[in-house]
């Protein structure tokens, strides 16, 4: 199924909205969160990560659907959000009850990672205002259609915050769908989200169940594996000819059950260390498959959110009318960036990107 023509932008006041939840990250830099007495304090969330990097980097109107506790940390988060440039006019706010015992604003510590030690993330996220929406808490119509949305994303992290939030990403999936906005889903599978709720099966049953909605699916091979039920070969190689086969052979399975998908993408990584991945990506659209620049041994600074600034550098270039080959080299190279620098969110520019996908290289700019 070819991918749905966006709406004209002239006629819609975002080019992507996305629906998640945000938190406050604190990183402990170069070290650990255990021995720390100081952090760095940034905003993240994998569906965020998207519009915020099309904001930033591509230059792209976008908004995000969340819910933050309007207290002092609420407020942090907020301006956080609109330093990335983000409409916060669809934020949610609940009224904080002092301490957190009925709502509150979700947590994340994690460090880098270093050489042999990966990175490592602790969630502090139970109860949270966003995984407290309800699919009425939004006018979705007037969003959609009122307003106007070319582009929809939201993903796996939020369908497994709480009992609820996956009836509201139907809900906004239905909407989107009514109003012709194109609507992409990043698996992103957090094993220590589902854990207490009914592991991989809870996860399979809500993924595929909001799969049948979904134009653009994006994820790595463990996202498939776990959250589809699709079966992806284990590999500690690196990128290979026969690698590719293998990817090729699960997407077409992929797309056999769910015919809706115009483009599936997924970004292959081989962890080397912690510091050094290769990195590369595949995507398929019109029964053919195309590869992005494979970098062997790209060496990495902090690796959280190199997959959902691969998504936004993709829905840039679709958006933008490229082909999926420049499309999914513009997501490989954003995603490559992202990772040089601390934090969840991209600090990469259109020109940067640009160079990458044209093979520049790391000479001093002067």
């Amino acid at each position: 199924m070819p991918l749905p023509e966006p709406r004209p932008a002239d006629e819609c006041r975002y080019d992507l909205v996305s629906l998640g939840e945000v938190m406050l990250r604190l990183d402990p830099g170069e070290g650990r969160v255990r021995t720390a007495r100081s952090f760095r304090a940034w905003e993240g969330g994998g569906e965020y990560n998207v519009a915020r990097g099309l904001r930033r980097c591509f230059g792209m109107r976008t908004a995000i659907v969340t819910a933050f506790v309007d207290n002092e940390v609420g407020r942090l988060l907020e301006d956080l959000v609109l330093t990335g440039g983000v409409d916060t006019s669809f934020v949610t706010w609940r009224t904080d009850d002092g301490i957190g015992r009925t709502v509150r604003n979700g947590l994340n510590f994690t460090e880098r990672g270093y050489g042999v030690r990966g990175a490592v993330g602790t969630s502090d996220r139970g109860n949270t205002a966003a995984s407290q929406l309800r699919p009425e808490d939004v006018d979705w119509d007037h969003l959609f259609g009122t307003l106007g949305a070319r582009w929809f994303h939201t993903g796996g992290i939020y369908a497994a915050l709480s009992e609820t939030t996956p009836d509201v990403i139907e809900a906004a999936m239905a909407a989107a769908r009514r109003h012709g906005t194109i609507i992409s889903y990043d698996l992103n599978y957090r094993p220590s989200l589902w854990k207490a709720i009914g592991g991989q099966e809870r996860a399979r049953e809500v993924n595929r169940a909001l799969a049948r909605y979904v134009d653009v699916m994006i994820g790595n091979e463990e996202d498939f594996t776990a959250s589809l039920g699709f079966a992806v070969p284990d590999t500690d190689e690196s990128l290979t000819s026969l690698e590719v086969a293998n990817f090729e052979r699960m997407i077409g399975e992929v797309t056999k059950e769910y015919p809706n998908f115009s483009v599936v993408a997924t970004t292959l990584r081989t962890v080397r260390s912690a510091t050094v991945n290769d990195w590369g990506a595949i995507a398929w659209a019109d029964n053919a498959f195309v590869t992005a620049t494979h970098r062997e041994r790209l060496e990495i600074l902090d690796r959280v959110g190199g997959g959902d600034s691969f998504a936004s550098g993709l829905i840039y270039g679709l958006l933008s009318g490229f082909d999926l080959h420049k499309s999914i080299e513009y997501g490989a190279a954003h995603g490559a960036l992202a990772m040089t620098t601390p934090g969840d969110t991209s600090m990469a520019n259109l020109k940067e990107v640009e160079s990458l996908v044209k093979g520049g290289g790391a000479r001093v700019q002067r």
